[in-house]
């Protein structure tokens, strides 16, 4: 096995571990919507989630560690992509909240910020932000 083959395989990880995060999101409500659906078919195509890791993470999403990356931004944009799932089916839940910053808290925004910068999260998904400036708000708010 080459050293390109162990770093796609846990990138690979990470990718699952993320898109079961995203799958917790969905189903915080019991149901999964046809928004919720679109957005989760997009994002496994983009993490090149097979249609039967798909299965298998929906069975149980508990069941994929949480592998956070170690770039800010990308850490960033993995919440990016977790707000939006909040949003998918145009309502959000207190419940999806709740998951969003468990997640946050392991993604690795710290502790004592994590309401603070999920509820900014959640503020901007609603006003349809794009990543970069996600990111730039994000940032600003997660100031460490």
């Amino acid at each position: 096995m080459s050293i390109s083959d162990l770093y796609s395989s846990g990138k690979h990880k990470r990718d699952v571990g993320h898109f079961a995060n995203i799958v917790k999101l969905a189903l915080a409500d019991d149901v999964v919507t046809d928004g919720e659906q679109k957005l989760l078919d997009r994002l496994a195509r983009r993490l090149k989630i097979s249609e039967e890791e798909m299965k298998e993470i929906f069975k149980n999403p508990d069941k994929y560690p949480m592998n956070p990356p170690v770039n800010y931004d990308d850490r960033i944009e993995r919440l990016f992509n977790l707000a939006k799932m909040i949003f998918a089916d145009d309502e959000a839940v207190g419940e999806e909240a709740a998951v969003l910053r468990k997640v946050a808290t392991g993604l690795g925004f710290p502790l004592d910020n994590v309401e603070k910068v999920t509820d900014e999260a959640i503020h901007l998904i609603m006003n349809d932000n794009d990543l970069e400036d996600f990111n730039k708000a994000i940032k600003y708010v997660n100031r460490i």
